[in-house]
């Protein structure tokens, strides 16, 4: 199992930049593929940014250009970095923490941690 915390939320203006941690506890974290969702009220939880255990990452396109996932092996942390940041950003953020094996697939979620963009 794979404890996360995640961390760095918080109100920032339109435009500007925060960054997310999450902290991974238990196995390494780099036998994992991790992710960052967020979830805004009244909408479904979305995938912003992944990599994966070998370092590839993936972006939807609505972050694309603005947000940065990247992880440290040795911290045990994933971090998001996100720049130009607008209103529509603002949501519940999750750091997700996922290991496919031939049988089953494993997912861990933290608590979430809330960014908000004011216009």
């Amino acid at each position: 199992q794979v404890q996360l915390v995640e961390s760095g939320g918080g109100l920032v203006q339109a435009g500007g930049s925060l960054r997310l941690s999450c902290a991974a506890s238990g196995r390494p974290f780099s036998i994992y593929n991790m992710g960052w969702y967020r979830q805004a009220p009244g909408k479904q939880r979305e995938l912003l940014a992944g990599i994966s255990s070998s370092g590839r990452t993936n972006y939807a396109d609505s972050v694309k250009g603005r947000f940065t996932i990247s992880g440290d092996n040795v911290k045990n942390t994933v971090y998001l970095q996100m720049s130009s940041l607008k209103p529509e950003d603002t949501a519940v953020y999750y750091c997700n923490a996922r290991r496919t094996t031939s049988a089953n697939q494993y997912d861990y979620w933290g608590q979430g941690t809330q960014v908000t963009v004011s216009s």
